[in-house]
C-alpha cells in the first residue's frame, strides 16, 4: 500500500476500532487485518497493533475511572496478577503453539455471546458476588496470560467473568475491563518493543485515531449503559468467532 494512503487510511481504521474496543473489546478484529493488508510482516503487525491499541485503551480507562466506574487502589492486586499473567503468556507464545486455543476460543466466544444475550444478569444492576475479590485473582491472571499468549476475546472474558462471578453491573464491569486490558496490553507491548517489532511512526498515527474512537465509545457507554454495551458485546463476540472459524479453513 502506498505510504501516502496507508497512514491516513489506517488512522481512520484505528478510530473505528478504538470505538468498538472501548465498549465491547475486539478492536483488533478490525486493525489486525488492515495492518496485514497494508503489507507489514506478521510480528510487526502485532507489535504496531499493540502500540495503537494501548493508546485508545488508556484513554478509555481514564474516562471510565473519571466516571467513577472503578477505583485503582482496591484493584491493584488484580492488576498485578494480570500483568504477570500477560508477561508469561507473551513469553510462552514464543515457545508453544497456540493451535489448541485456536480450536477452543470460538466455542468459548459462542458461549459468551449466548450468555450475554440470554442471561438476566447482563444489566447495570449490581448482583451478588459468587466469589470474593481475592478468589478472582487467579481468574484475572489466567485471562491476562491468555491475552499475552493469544488475545482475541480478552475484553469479553474479563467483562463476563466480572458480571457472572463478581456480581458487577455490565457498565461497571466494562470500566474495570479496560483497566485490566490496558495492563495486559502494556506487558505485551514491552515484549514486542524489546524485539524491535513496532513500526513506531505508523503506530503513533493510529494511536491518535484509536484515542478519538475510544473517547467517543467510552462516552456512549457511560451515558447509555448496558442497553448499548450488551448488543455490541454480542456482535463482537460472534464476529470474533466467525473470524477464528474462517481461519481454520483458510489457514
Amino acid at each position: 500500500m502506498n505510504i501516502d494512503v496507508m497512514y491516513p487510511a489506517l488512522t481512520g481504521v484505528a478510530a473505528v476500532a478504538g470505538f468498538v474496543d472501548a465498549v465491547a473489546g475486539g478492536g483488533g478484529l478490525i486493525t489486525v487485518p488492515a495492518l496485514i493488508y497494508a503489507g507489514l510482516p506478521p510480528a510487526m503487525v502485532l507489535g504496531t497493533n499493540k502500540l495503537q491499541s494501548c493508546s485508545g485503551t488508556a484513554l478509555a480507562t481514564w474516562r471510565y475511572h473519571r466516571a467513577g466506574l472503578f477505583r485503582l487502589r482496591p484493584n491493584l492486586a488484580a492488576v498485578g496478577f494480570v500483568l504477570v499473567g500477560a508477561a508469561i503468556g507473551a513469553w510462552a507464545v514464543q515457545r508453544i503453539s497456540p493451535g489448541v486455543l485456536k480450536l477452543l476460543v470460538p466455542v468459548l466466544l459462542i458461549a459468551m455471546a449466548a450468555y450475554t444475550l440470554l442471561s438476566p444478569k447482563m444489566h447495570d444492576h449490581e448482583g451478588e458476588a459468587r466469589i470474593s475479590e481475592k478468589a478472582y485473582l487467579p481468574a484475572a491472571g489466567g485471562i491476562g496470560f491468555y491475552d499475552g499468549f493469544f488475545g482475541p476475546g480478552t475484553g469479553q472474558f474479563f467483562a463476563i467473568t466480572l458480571v457472572s462471578l463478581r456480581g458487577f453491573g455490565l457498565t461497571r464491569a466494562t470500566g474495570l475491563t479496560k483497566l485490566f486490558n490496558l495492563t495486559s496490553n502494556l506487558a505485551s507491548l514491552a515484549v514486542f518493543a524489546l524485539g524491535g517489532q513496532i513500526m513506531v511512526a505508523l503506530g503513533l498515527c493510529m494511536a491518535l485515531g484509536s484515542m478519538t474512537g475510544a473517547w467517543a465509545g467510552s462516552h456512549m457507554a457511560t451515558r447509555l449503559g448496558a442497553k448499548f454495551i450488551r448488543p455490541l458485546l454480542v456482535t463482537v463476540s460472534l464476529a470474533l468467532t466467525a473470524k477464528l472459524v474462517l481461519g481454520w479453513f483458510t489457514g
